[in-house]
């Protein structure tokens, strides 16, 4: 079973989606088979919640933040896990671009989470004021490539809309 940072068990715990995390390990309700337009609903929905947390962030104390802070790192985790099982298990289903992706996306990840630790472990008053800055730079880029990718998501849904529709008149189509 997956683990939180501090070693508990994640059972029971949501994640951004709405998800919840079963004792086995994995996800239940049966989202992996909802439909890619309600998948497009629920990250509409998601981003406004990441949008009100990071809102209310500002208005917290310091040792709250920091349990918030890692808590998203953890829920963060299990969905690059889930995103690498899923293009796993997809393999022959998904384009072979979007494993490229993933398995860049992962790369990219540890980076960030490496350079972040780092970062913390820096207590000089300027580099604390530089760092600061950086993280800024970077949750501004992050947020600009999840614009790109909400986009490449719609694009790939309504193809995905396109496609069925299509393989829905060929099958009805006499002869």
């Amino acid at each position: 079973m997956r683990a939180s940072a501090t070693g508990q068990p994640l059972a029971g715990l949501h994640d951004p989606w709405g998800r919840v995390w079963s004792e086995a390990g994995g996800r239940r309700n049966g989202e992996d088979e909802m439909a890619v337009s309600d998948q497009l609903s629920k990250l509409a929905a998601r981003a406004k919640e990441a949008e009100d947390r990071a809102a209310a962030g500002q208005a917290k104390a310091k040792a709250d933040l920091e349990k918030d802070v890692e808590n998203s790192r953890v829920v963060a985790q299990n969905q690059a896990d889930d995103l690498r099982e899923s293009a796993e298990a997809g393999k022959g289903r998904i384009s072979a671009r979007w494993h490229d992706v993933e398995r860049s996306w992962n790369e990219h990840l540890a980076a960030m989470r490496e350079d972040i630790e780092n970062r913390r472990a820096e207590r000089d008053a300027d580099r604390a004021q530089e760092n600061a800055d950086r993280a800024e730079a970077d949750a501004s880029f992050a947020i600009d490539y999840a614009s790109a990718a909400i986009d490449e998501a719609e694009y790939a849904v309504l193809d995905a809309t396109l496609a069925r529709k299509e393989a829905d008149e060929m099958a009805a189509a006499p002869g």
